[in-house]
């Protein structure tokens, strides 16, 4: 059973999740960061693709499932997920990714694993900010003769564009598909509520009031 307000602990634990001042693509001063490169060691693998896959197998309803994590971060993130979907719920997932420079020998090419021709695929990534990473995943499956079917991320910042939108309604939008998150901006904000975490408190909540969606 995923548990959000352990999964924010440990993100807190291993520093993938921090408070203070950082300037961002887009210019704003914000009063977090995740960075999901910091989930490096074995708990917080299991605890994310646990996250991952209890979402995943309630979505999953194709005979050959495919899920795919895009280089580099999604590697690690869709290995572990596939492993945990067949050991915790008996779904066994062909899954692959891809690589930032394709192979000049050998087999060639940009992707590994499953052969994604025809397949309607699952994305796994970490945290969806301005959406550019997807649509770059979004034509790597289109060009590999696949659609994309959902999109599970760690993270949603829940923070409009230019439209007003946030990423993730910009995605649903664009491609008709689901985006599901393991937590959100809205779940850090109610965990910093229960710990007391009055200075970051603020400061998050004005940030969401001023940016959210």
């Amino acid at each position: 059973m995923f548990d959000k307000n352990e999964f924010i602990q440990l993100l807190l634990d291993c520093g993938v999740l921090k408070f203070g001042e950082f300037i961002l693509k887009s210019g704003r001063v914000s009063p977090y960061f995740f960075n999901a490169g910091l989930l490096s060691n074995g708990k917080a693998l299991d605890m994310l693709s646990n996250g991952y896959a209890s979402i995943l197998a309630n979505e999953l309803k194709d005979k050959n499932p495919t899920i795919f994590g895009a280089a580099y971060k999604g590697i690690p993130f869709v290995a572990t997920t596939a492993q945990t979907l067949w050991r915790s719920h008996g779904i066994d997932v062909d899954w692959g990714y891809n690589r930032k420079e394709a192979k000049t020998h050998g087999e060639g090419g940009n992707l590994v694993g499953a052969d994604l021709a025809g397949k309607k695929v699952w994305v796994i990534d970490d945290v969806m900010t301005a959406g550019t990473a997807v649509r770059e995943v979004v034509e790597i499956l289109k060009n590999a003769g696949a659609s994309l079917a959902g999109i599970v991320i760690a993270l949603d910042r829940k923070e409009c564009g230019q439209d007003r939108r946030s990423a993730v309604q910009q995605i649903k939008d664009d491609f008709g598909v689901p985006v599901f998150s393991l937590v959100d901006i809205d779940d850090i904000i109610a965990f910093l509520q229960d710990k007391g975490e009055s200075e970051c408190l603020v400061k998050m909540q004005a940030y969401r009031q001023e940016y959210g969606v």
